[in-house]
């Protein structure tokens, strides 16, 4: 009988987390919708008292200049709403990560994991859980060194006039957390296998990281991507794969001092345009979880549901509204495939047909905007963000018909009728009211940045907030549980992209100062120099890396060596982001690690390998796009 003291005990333990990433995730989205209502009405006042009419009535009666003046002073009250918010987002991130270490749900490689046999796996979990360690209990002391060293010589922050010591304070508390959380995983690994297992596993990691303590002046370039490589495959997630293979390089070739990756850890993510990922991500999850989602679909299905293959085309449709929501393609499958693959599997289509389309128009979720992809490609290649949103609408548009010109023929081709029900134009108009507050997201979003008045992060924390209130208060299908487990959700889905970029910009660094992104560029050019074959080459590397590495780290990682070489050869970096977000979302379709197929498959409890079979129309349709968005710029740039 387990004493109610350890009940309590076990609860605060699964849960201690979870309180914090709720209330950040809400503060944020406040602080930051306040900021944008703030600024939004003080710019429409100062242009309204610079109104000549107005002016000229005003001016009767009151001293404009004072007033204009005055209001003026205002604009930097605001000021403090970034910063707090920016301080807020980097606290939510790193407490999200020990959550996502004790559910294992950080972002890994594990193609060779999955095919080990099981005693061979509870070894490979150990060698993990140990190299995770290695990192957290690092960057825990440094952290506790750069306290020390903020508390000797005091700054302050420049808006909020706080000591930098408490927004560096998360370094050595997260990443304590993450140990302590590394630990337990530990510990439940070590008592589940033999002991015998449990020291291969430790002898294992100490050889592994004995060459940076046994020999001195080893190549940086060699220790840098060999760790890399090697950590990927033996499925220690990504983020910790890019941050522990900078450390073994800066402590074995003494490339830059160790305390150097701590700080960097905080400043790399202290960015404002990184945080309209938790907010596109939260929106999507919000909109999902409000019932916007089940309403677009009935206007998707009131649109094309009477042609044949009705319910795939009103599905791929549906993934092309909520794609201008969510940003993402797993949130984009999970959000439609639920409602859609039983609808189409009640209407006789084939259970493996329905998964396969909705897998593969979840990929639409990343190429029209908003896209996560293209806000990290923005920040990774220091592109407008802007310019990819507006550069990623017709290739996705383009994808969305080409797909559901493939599931016309194969459904016709089948008999998989649509549903005949009368259809009207006072159907249809009854359907869009019913979905009028999911429609009106991107002309929020899309409206709000290309208006000028709001930056992509400040539109996705509207749309997130946008979301909440609809879901909450117009829908009421949002209940105070779904909101706590959506904030939940939102952070930690949010936090593991947030740490990767944290992490691959430390690899990023060690590999700018050994000079890896021109030696790989001038290697390329000496063997052609011809745009058309290096576009080749990207696409067939960047198809391959996706099918084994998640989109989103295959950016981070990329960017910065294969950018230089397509602007040398004359291609716009805008241009190339759409290259790399539409190659990168083939990914998400291929196996074996295709997010998207394993969560149709979630969905359908079909093996990966029958939903891939039937998703192989769809991915030669996508191959045919992609080759489109390649060798025709204007088909991305021209709306720029």
């Amino acid at each position: 009988m387990i004493s109610p003291a350890r009940k309590f005990l076990r609860l605060l333990d699964a849960n201690l987390e979870k309180p914090f990433l709720v209330a950040g995730m809400l503060l944020m989205i406040v602080i930051i919708t306040y900021q944008t209502a703030y600024r939004y009405s003080i710019t429409e006042l100062l242009a309204l008292l610079e109104a000549p009419g107005f002016r000229a009535w005003l001016g009767a009666f009151l001293p404009v200049d004072a007033i204009r003046e005055t209001v003026s002073g205002y604009i930097g009250l605001s000021v403090w709403s970034e910063e707090a918010a920016r301080y807020i987002f980097i606290w939510v991130s790193y407490l999200a990560i020990p959550l996502a270490i004790r559910q294992r749900a950080n972002i890994r490689v594990d193609i060779i994991h999955d095919r080990l046999p099981p005693r061979m796996q509870g070894i490979s979990w150990i060698v993990v859980d140990l190299c995770l360690l290695t990192l957290c209990v690092f960057v825990f002391v440094e952290g506790v060194e750069h306290i020390r060293m903020q508390l000797a010589m005091p700054q302050m922050t420049a808006a909020l006039r706080i000591p930098y010591a408490i927004p560096y304070m998360i370094l050595p508390l997260a990443f304590g957390l993450m140990t302590v959380r590394a630990l337990e995983d530990l510990a439940a690994q070590v008592r589940n296998v033999p002991w015998q297992d449990a020291l291969a596993g430790a002898i294992f990691t100490a050889l592994l990281f004995a060459p940076i303590l046994l020999w001195d002046d080893l190549n940086a370039i060699a220790l840098l991507f060999g760790y890399f490589v090697v950590l990927l495959l033996l499925g220690v997630p990504i983020a910790f794969s890019l941050g522990i293979s900078a450390l073994m390089t800066v402590v074995g070739a003494e490339t830059l001092p160790a305390s150097y990756l701590a700080s960097v850890a905080f400043t790399a993510i202290d960015n404002f345009p990184i945080m309209a990922i938790p907010f596109f991500i939260a929106a999507g999850i919000f909109m999902g979880a409000g019932g916007l989602s089940r309403r677009l679909l009935v206007l998707a299905d009131e649109l094309v549901g009477g042609l044949a293959g009705g319910m795939a085309l009103a599905s791929i449709a549906t993934c092309m509204f909520f794609a201008a929501i969510s940003g993402s393609g797993p949130a984009t499958v999970a959000a439609i495939g639920t409602l859609t693959i039983p609808a189409m599997v009640e209407r006789g289509y084939n259970k493996l047909f329905a998964a396969a389309v909705v897998a593969a128009a979840g990929a639409i979720g990343v190429m029209i905007p908003p896209s996560n992809p293209f806000v990290v490609y923005g920040v990774a290649g220091q592109a407008s963000v802007g310019k990819l949103f507006l550069a990623g609408i017709a290739p996705g548009i383009l994808t969305g018909l080409a797909l559901m010109a493939t599931a016309y023929v194969i459904a016709r081709k089948h008999g998989w009728r649509g549903e005949s029900r009368p259809r009207s134009l006072k159907t249809l108009g009854r359907a869009v009211w019913e979905a009028k507050w999911a429609l009106l997201v991107p002309v929020i979003v899309l409206g709000g940045i290309y208006g000028g008045l709001m930056t992509p992060t400040e539109a996705a924390a509207i749309a997130a907030m946008y979301g909440l209130l609809v879901g909450l208060f117009v829908y009421r299908e949002l209940s105070p549980a779904s909101l706590w487990k959506c904030c939940v959700d939102s952070a930690q889905t949010s936090a593991v992209i947030i740490m990767l970029m944290a992490m691959a910009t430390i690899f990023g660094n060690v590999m700018t100062l050994e000079q890896v992104p021109e030696r790989i560029a001038a290697a390329i050019l000496n063997l052609t120099s011809s745009k058309i074959a290096i576009l080749l080459l990207i696409n067939l590397l960047l198809l391959w890396v996706g099918t084994f590495m998640e989109a989103l780290a295959a950016i981070v990682i990329l960017t910065p060596i294969l950018l230089p070489l397509v602007t040398k050869v004359g291609v716009d970096p805008i241009h190339f982001g759409v290259i790399m977000v539409v190659n990168l979302a083939i990914g998400f379709v291929t196996p074996p690690v295709g997010v998207n197929l394993f969560v149709a498959c979630g969905i359908t409890k079909q093996k990966i390998e029958l939903v891939s079979r039937a998703a192989v129309p769809f991915l030669l349709t996508m191959l045919g796009v992609l080759a489109l968005v390649t060798y025709w710029p204007q088909l991305s740039l021209f709306l720029l």
